[in-house]
């Protein structure tokens, strides 16, 4: 079975590529390290998790690639506060962040760079832009600035930019038309800073660089499937898929899955704004698999509004699903379950391919906990408990949630 999932560039839903031989190149929009993850950041790597855990389990082998931005103004204002250096401050933050993760059950990427690693690879990429002849100096910066591309190739930029766009700080809008799509590729800095010497003097890359030199370098051009937050498409994927179509003559990515934000009082969650609810202090108190059901109980391009009220509830649909699981497939089981186990099965191995529809699976699953088994005297036999183990084994496997 086929994934397909709302594409953010073209408006419509796509087929994540399968390319015979080669395995889903999946890169995902990594972590700025200067702060703990959120549970708005939970909820986007879960949605990437599930496009992989699906992708597997169809038989698919996946690249999957999540940078790590280790040097950034954010990481070094917060070093500064702390007295640390920015490395030190980037490793700690780096190492915590992944920890959270897995403890929700976010699969590891197979490859997880950092930019202070490819400085040397960025560097080459802002050379190649500057002799497209499209960069100019201005103060301490070296811009490039994009020429005008047909609709559909590129995000917008021009008056659509509101669909795609965050008004937050370091997401700036336009002032104006001519700068709608302008972005650093160099900056002159000097330490305690990131700094590496480069052919404009002691500085750093741009941080739209970081990715297409990561893409080209651990899985090629265009990537099957990329994106992160809705808050990334401009001008962070904006930026990114100039490049290719700039150096390239491709787009960075075949399809872009942005997942839309999770609000706290109307307002996104953001280590910006600093409206956050850690990841960490969730995790003390809820069990990983109930806040994935939290989560992933809006689609993924719907807003979901933080709750704690219906977390709790989460929480409680969560447990007496997973109580029935464990009560209709032990040894008071009765005959018929195996069919319904794997009937379930299918029907949400079909919501997940449709638009990782995993907000419809947990209906599903509460609904089969809801009914009740079948009715009769006759108990499963071996062969059937096993079936329907195997049944919601495979479910477990594709949502990340523990069922048995």
């Amino acid at each position: 079975m086929r994934l397909s999932v709302p594409d953010t560039l073209t408006g419509m839903h796509r087929v994540v590529p399968h390319r015979p031989g080669r395995p889903v190149a999946l890169y995902v929009c990594g972590p700025t390290v200067y702060d703990k993850a959120h549970v708005g950041h939970a909820r986007t790597y879960l949605y990437f998790d599930l496009a992989r855990r699906f992708l597997e389990a169809e038989g698919q082998r996946v690249h999957h690639v999540v940078n790590v931005t280790d040097f950034e103004d954010k990481i070094d204002a917060r070093a500064a506060q702390l007295g640390l250096g920015w490395r030190a401050l980037a490793r700690r933050e780096e190492r915590d962040f992944f920890r959270d993760l897995a403890k929700l059950g976010v699969r590891a990427p197979h490859d997880r760079p950092r930019a202070s690693d490819l400085v040397p690879e960025m560097t080459r990429v802002a050379q190649r832009l500057e002799r497209t002849g499209r960069v100019e100096r201005v103060g301490d910066e070296w811009i490039y600035t994009p020429p005008v591309r047909r609709p559909g190739v590129n995000f917008p930029t021009d008056r659509q930019l509101a669909a795609h766009a965050v008004r937050e700080p370091g997401h700036p809008f336009p002032s104006r038309p001519d700068q709608s799509g302008a972005f650093m590729i160099w900056r002159r800095q000097d330490p305690p800073k990131a700094s590496w010497p480069g052919p404009w003097g002691r500085g750093i890359p741009g941080w739209h660089l970081e990715c297409f030199a990561m893409a080209s370098r651990f899985l090629g051009l265009p990537v099957d499937l990329h994106g992160g937050g809705l808050d990334l498409v401009f001008p962070h994927h904006y930026a990114e898929n100039e490049i290719a179509l700039a150096l390239e003559g491709t787009r960075f990515s075949r399809t872009f899955l942005h997942t839309a934000f999770v609000l706290i009082g109307g307002t996104k969650m953001s280590k910006s704004i600093g409206n956050l609810v850690p990841l960490r202090s969730v995790l003390d108190t809820t069990e990983p698999s109930a806040l994935r059901w939290y989560l992933l109980s809006a689609p993924v391009d719907r807003r979901l509004s933080w709750d704690p009220g219906a977390l709790a509830r989460s929480a409680a649909e969560y447990d007496h699903v997973r109580a029935s699981v464990r009560e209709r497939l032990g040894r008071e089981g009765r005959a018929g379950e195996g069919a319904i186990a794997e009937r379930l099965s299918q029907h949400i191995r079909r919501d997940l391919a449709n638009a990782l529809g995993a907000e419809r699976a947990l209906v599903r699953l509460h609904e089969w906990s809801d009914r009740g088994g079948p009715r009769g005297r006759a108990r499963m036999g071996a062969a059937e408990r096993a079936r329907a183990r195997a049944s919601f084994a495979a479910i477990g496997d594709r949502t990340g949630l523990v069922l048995a």
